[in-house]
């Protein structure tokens, strides 16, 4: 049985949610000299199912190898990447407020796929679990939309939006796991981190 895992995010959402679920944890972050956000790269024509599951599994690898690298004491790691779909149409980060601005404008009265994708790595192979959760936005008035990007919380943020913030007062409906729009879903968390022997 393992006592720890790594977390291999920078997400204070996933740590919470780890904190949660009585998992003790350890940051296991990228290094100056990682390109982690190459990792998030999309690619012309690739769905957000087969995006997100990819990149969570190049974020395990490079976590993998950076383990060994440091030469830390062997422990599961964990990885998690979320991505917005509306449609075939992968919303991640914002660039700008301009970007924020028009993926909220976009998803104003709309139904959207939050999808988030966990891997985790026990030693001896790779776990993974993908929840896809429907979330559906009313209409979104121009002034909510334009105070909304003036605090920032739309970056750093797929979608340009976190469910958890004064935004969640203008979601209706969710159809899924509300963790798993928040980043980490914390029922196929568990059944890894279980498989993986982590004991919580």
């Amino acid at each position: 049985m393992h006592d720890i895992v790594y977390l291999a995010s920078q997400s204070p959402r996933r740590r919470q949610l780890l904190d949660q679920l009585g998992v003790r944890h350890e940051l296991l972050l990228p290094g100056p000299d990682e390109d982690a956000e190459a990792l998030e790269a999309t690619r012309v024509g690739e769905a957000p199912r087969d995006y997100v599951e990819r990149a969570t599994r190049a974020k395990l690898q490079a976590a993998r190898a950076r383990l060994i690298a440091r030469g830390l004491p062997p422990a599961p790691i964990l990885c998690s990447d979320t991505t917005v779909a509306l449609g075939r149409r992968i919303l991640g980060k914002p660039t700008d407020a301009h970007d924020a601005t028009a993926t909220l404008r976009a998803l104003s009265g709309r139904l959207h796929h939050v999808l988030t994708a966990v891997a985790v790595w026990d030693g001896r192979r790779s776990l993974f679990a993908l929840s896809d959760s429907a979330v559906r936005f009313a209409e979104l008035p121009e002034a909510v939309i334009e105070a909304y990007v003036a605090s920032g919380e739309p970056f750093g943020k797929a979608g340009a939006y976190a469910i958890q913030s004064s935004l969640g007062g203008w979601i209706p409906t969710i159809r899924g796991s509300y963790s798993g729009i928040m980043g980490l879903p914390l029922y196929e968390t568990t059944q890894l981190l279980r498989q993986a022997r982590v004991r919580f």
